[in-house]
């Protein structure tokens, strides 16, 4: 989002309210990612002692990383968000230029596909790990493309071609919040107190941006609308300014 005013993409006024809504909103919000992410607290529910829960947490034991180089991963997972904030800034100027959001998006998978596919075949140089069973493991992969990889890439990329960069990236920090309810609903995580907190930090955080914006799309109709008093002729609907157009043709031929 401290991006967008150097492209001219968001007006930035300090002394308005709106553009102090966005930014202190903005602050909150990742604010509130944070403290549900660092910050446990006391425990509030505790999953009871199904025989599903058993499995769940069974099945999540296997997939639990053995890797403790857990600064790297947070590096990279921050050069991530960085590189995925300035592709959605970019889609707005491809959009522009090329309205058709699945094709972007199909273009956009086949491409990381193949980064990924190389990239991996250089990492990964043992034949067997490439192999696909009929497990768990199958299922994780083809959820992931369809739902983490389709479905929100084509969903992001149609809310900004609707409404902007801006409404789509602040939705990554309310993801957090909805991914610990997930977790504890489904998957048997223990609800905290600091998850509430900051589940209630973030919302508040989200919401007073998403004020601020509307707000200011709203104030941003108010001036167009004095500066240029034709501009309804613009909203017409199509079929009524060609009659229009039509009968002012005909009114010229009579004359």
């Amino acid at each position: 989002m401290l991006l967008l005013p150097q492209l001219r993409m968001e007006k930035i006024d300090v002394k308005t309210r709106t553009t102090q809504a966005k930014i202190v909103g903005s602050i909150i919000s990742i604010g509130g990612a944070f403290i549900v992410t660092f910050y446990k607290g006391p425990s509030i529910i505790i999953a009871d002692d199904s025989p599903s829960l058993h499995l769940v947490q069974r099945l999540n034991g296997n997939f639990e990383s053995v890797d403790t180089n857990w600064v790297i991963g947070g590096f990279l997972l921050t050069a991530g968000n960085i590189l995925l904030t300035l592709w959605f800034i970019l889609q707005v100027e491809i959009l522009k230029e090329f309205p058709d959001e699945l094709s972007m998006v199909c273009f956009y998978n086949l491409f990381a596909a193949i980064f990924a596919y190389a990239f991996g075949l250089i990492a990964e140089t043992n034949p067997s790990a490439w192999k696909l069973r009929l497990d768990l493991s199958l299922v994780s992969i083809v959820c992931i493309g369809i739902f983490n990889k389709f479905l929100s890439s084509a969903i992001y990329a149609w809310g900004i071609h609707l409404k902007g960069p801006v409404y789509v990236a602040m939705f990554k920090p309310l993801s957090i919040v909805i991914a610990v309810a997930m977790g504890i609903m489904f998957l048997g995580d223990i609800l905290h107190v600091g998850s509430i907190i900051g589940a209630t930090v973030t919302s508040v955080g989200f919401y007073t941006v998403m004020w601020g914006k509307a707000t200011e799309e709203k104030e941003e109709e108010v001036v167009g609308s004095h500066e240029s008093p034709t501009s309804e002729h613009e909203h017409v609907p199509l079929l009524q300014s060609c009659k229009t157009v039509n009968s002012q043709k005909n009114v010229d031929v009579n004359v």
